[in-house]
């Protein structure tokens, strides 16, 4: 792990309708993240937006 992956270990997904995936950003807290997942999906479009922590090996996971 980076420094970056310590220090902004949130991340916000986002799914469109044809099932690809994308992060949208990263953030320092789980709630900072949320905040930007839920203003995001309240816009109505079809994309799903989610929040995952950044495990140990890199990978996103979601919670």
């Amino acid at each position: 792990m980076n420094e970056s992956t310590v220090s902004l270990p949130w991340l916000v997904i986002r799914q469109d309708d044809n099932g690809n995936r994308y992060r949208v950003g990263r953030y320092a807290t789980r709630d900072e993240a949320q905040k930007i997942a839920d203003s995001l999906d309240h816009r109505g479009h079809k994309q799903l937006y989610w929040v995952e922590r950044i495990g140990q090996n890199g990978d996103g996971v979601r919670d």
